[in-house]
């Protein structure tokens, strides 16, 4: 896992720079006028998500490093490849934009407070004394906050140039991304099948609920159409970096990441898929 643990804080910080570059003041005031949607979105990513992955691991009575992991994925939010879809799939792109830039922004208090306590109920013994909530916080603040606060002074001293070169942005923080995945595979290949067999189902399940419940949920309370397709993709793909910086930096196991492996391939698959379905919806 040496190769994982060393890459993962880089190439976090990176896909959080370009995130930055993507975003302008405009992402946050949006907020501010259009508050109902962001509200919907907000309670389904960031609250009904780990509810319902916790509800999910009882259920199944999953391996205690499995249902951690699935907890660590359930709690990271979706990052610059949700907006992207999102724009596939002909949905809301300024709500994805700003669910993303706040979500992204809070998730150095939320994840941590998520994988600790679901750790604490699923009684997770082998955590580092070292490994506390002000621990955590800290670190993700240097490879979240502060590069997305970067990118964005970058973007405001040269908008015209980053503006015009967001797609090559977005195709190196993809980029990034598989390189992270591919390592894990790598890396792990003699055991990740076997992890796979216990994660795979489990991810599948919630990737596919959570889909459906958000589109439902933002259906009977969200503005129009544009906005279901947005709410029900924020919610389907989470950010796998972030997943695998966490599991690196709490865990020596590779058991911890395999669900978000397992997850990282799937949110695809069923994303796509999603975004056919959506593109047909009236």
């Amino acid at each position: 896992m040496e190769i994982v643990t060393k890459i993962a804080p880089i190439a976090l910080a990176l896909i959080m720079l370009g995130l930055g570059l993507g975003l302008t003041g405009r992402d946050f005031l949006r907020v501010i006028n259009n508050p109902k949607d962001f509200v919907i979105g907000f309670f389904c990513q960031l609250l009904l998500l780990p509810i319902v992955a916790y509800i999910l691991i009882l259920i199944l009575n999953l391996p205690v490093e499995i249902a951690l992991g699935i907890m660590i994925i359930a709690a990271a939010p979706g990052g610059v490849t949700t907006n992207v879809m999102t724009k596939f799939a002909n949905g809301d792109v300024a709500l994805s934009i700003s669910l993303t830039a706040i979500i992204s922004l809070i998730s150095i208090i939320s994840v941590p407070f998520i994988v600790l306590k679901s750790a604490d109920l699923l009684g997770v013994t082998n955590i580092s004394a070292d490994i506390t909530m002000t621990a955590i916080t800290l670190k993700m603040a240097l490879v979240v906050t502060v590069p997305v606060i970067l990118g964005m002074i970058i973007r405001k001293f040269a908008d015209n140039l980053i503006s015009s070169n967001l797609s090559i942005v977005n195709k190196i923080t993809t980029a990034l991304f598989v390189i992270v995945f591919a390592a894990i595979w790598i890396e792990e290949r003699e055991n990740i099948f076997n992890y796979l067999k216990q994660a795979g189902f489990a991810v599948l399940v919630l990737n596919v609920v959570m889909m459906i419940l958000a589109y439902y949920i933002a259906k009977f309370f969200a503005t129009g159409m544009k906005q279901r397709k947005c709410i029900a993709i924020e919610c389907g793909l989470q950010n796998g970096t972030l997943a695998v910086f966490v599991a690196t930096q709490m865990f020596n196991d590779i058991a911890y990441m395999i669900p978000t492996a397992a997850y990282a391939l799937i949110m695809y698959l069923t994303g796509f898929a999603l975004i056919f379905i959506l593109r047909r919806a009236n």
